[in-house]
């Protein structure tokens, strides 16, 4: 081999193994977090608020999502009073649950009800960035035409909780996956109907699996679109009304290192919230725990 061509192809090896090495030992992105959804623990939650949040600060989470707002409280404290116990354990809540549906619209006035208006005001108490639906009411997805109008009402959200710092977002379930209206799959319906400056997509990794979605496939069909993700595994189940129930982090068949490492590369995400709905008979509390200690091995903390 010439000197010259040695030298060329010996930069190029070592232009190729730094952009590598850039990729895999990159440290944590700006404003990464990572977090728990309360509704990994929703038993616990419900006896003592107290003493299950202070267990999850210990195990070394410092930012929680909430899955209980009712008549202004959060699991039964005000918003005022829930950002004080949130500040003394040390936690914060960078997001939260609340289903937005017809009853926080009013379409003839066209505009929001006091009990959305609510909702953002107390969410910003909280010191929430991100203001998250979880559900889509079957009455909203029974035709093309009624879903493309909810979501103008999603954009409109977002152009409410941006007054307030935050944005408005939607966390799917299964049923965006597999059912279609006029041919075109909900999920797809949603993403290309909302205002990505005004409307965040929390992707769940694990709930899309049982409508046929794949996350690795959706994060490279909708790059950039994914700044929350729900970290969940996935388990077949046998003889159930559900194919599928979410299991310890790294167990399942989901692939859940590469679909985060993707999300952290390509997906825009920065949030990464563990939720855990099924425990093949260990304590809640636990497998929390574990997941935690496995994100934190993967790079994750």
């Amino acid at each position: 081999m010439k000197r010259r061509d040695f030298l060329q192809k010996g930069a190029m090896a070592l232009a190729a193994s730094t952009a590598l090495s850039h990729e895999l030992f990159a440290g944590k992105k700006k404003n990464e977090i990572v977090g728990v959804q309360l509704y990994s623990v929703r038993t616990d939650m419900q006896k003592d608020p107290l003493g299950t949040l202070k267990k999850v600060a210990e195990m070394g989470y410092r930012n929680v999502e909430h899955a209980n707002y009712v008549n202004r409280k959060f699991y039964g404290f005000s918003a005022t009073e829930f950002k004080k116990v949130l500040d003394d354990l040390g936690l914060k809540m960078p997001s939260g649950h609340t289903v937005m549906g017809k009853q926080h619209w009013d379409e003839a006035k066209g505009e929001f009800t006091d009990l959305w208006k609510q909702t953002v005001e107390d969410a910003a108490i909280c010191g929430q960035k991100y203001v998250i639906s979880p559900w889509l009411d079957v009455s909203l997805r029974k035709d093309l035409d009624s879903l493309k109008r909810f979501m103008d009402v999603f954009n409109k959200s977002g152009e409410l909780c941006q007054k307030s710092g935050m944005k408005f977002g939607y966390h799917n379930h299964d049923f965006e996956f597999s059912l279609k209206l006029s041919s075109v799959k909900v999920y797809d319906i949603i993403l290309q109907n909302t205002d990505p400056k005004l409307v965040v997509q929390q992707l769940d990794i694990g709930n899309m699996y049982g409508g046929g979605g794949r996350a690795v496939e959706l994060l490279k069909q909708y790059p950039g679109r994914f700044e929350s993700m729900h970290v969940k595994d996935e388990i077949a189940v046998a003889g159930a009304n559900e194919k599928y129930e979410s299991t310890i982090l790294g167990t399942g068949i989901i692939g859940v290192k590469e679909v985060l490492d993707l999300g952290r590369k390509i997906g825009g995400t920065t949030h990464f919230i563990v939720e855990q709905e099924s425990y093949q008979g260990k304590a809640p509390i636990d497998t929390i725990k574990e997941d935690i200690q496995i994100l934190n091995k993967w790079g994750y903390k």
